[in-house]
């Protein structure tokens, strides 16, 4: 699956068909294209919720221009807000809006984002789904359905010990994805 563009959602499921008109309507990556943005998190993979939002992450080389950017592409839109932090040591810039009744989430470091935990995270959990198969992707809905951050979820149904953020990487290096529970 090639998540670097958003080709597939226009044939996917109603909520990705949904995602792509947003995105591509509003020209949302368009704006952002200076900053590698890539659609993330759990409606690419199909194991959204009914409050699942869009998450986009970008990079940064200039937090300002960044802002400046977000500021005058999305301040206009419902529910704009847009705060900075520091996130494992990095700083980080996070926008959220809504468009069309969608929630939207914007989150740029500077970090390629090939690199950041979002974009690494879902390559692992869609090889996990894919591997598995239907009964285990219920078990991740259940759980979310449930409360269950995506990570957290996957953690508990693959028997995780400690933090899933960071024990889900453990399937990016080996190649045959052990079943640990």
């Amino acid at each position: 699956m090639n998540f670097d563009t958003i080709d597939y959602l226009s044939e996917g499921t109603p909520r990705q068909r949904e995602a792509y008109r947003i995105l591509t309507e509003h020209a949302i990556l368009t704006k952002l294209e200076s900053f590698t943005p890539l659609l993330v998190g759990t409606i690419p993979i199909n194991i959204d919720i009914e409050t699942s939002d869009l998450d986009i992450i970008c990079r940064w080389v200039d937090r300002h221009t960044f802002i400046t950017v977000v500021r005058d592409s999305f301040s206009g839109e419902d529910g704009f807000s847009i705060r900075e932090s520091a996130e494992s040591g990095k700083e980080v810039v996070v926008a959220t809006f809504r468009i069309d009744g969608v929630e939207i989430e914007l989150f740029g470091q500077n970090v390629p984002t090939h690199q950041q935990m979002g974009y690494r995270h879902m390559l692992i959990e869609h090889k996990l789904l894919t591997e598995r198969g239907e009964p285990f992707r219920q078990e991740i809905l259940a759980l979310k359905r449930m409360g269950y951050k995506t990570e957290p979820a996957f953690g508990r149904a693959l028997g995780l010990q400690g933090n899933p953020y960071i024990e889900l990487l453990a399937y990016e290096s080996d190649p045959s994805s052990p079943d640990r529970s």
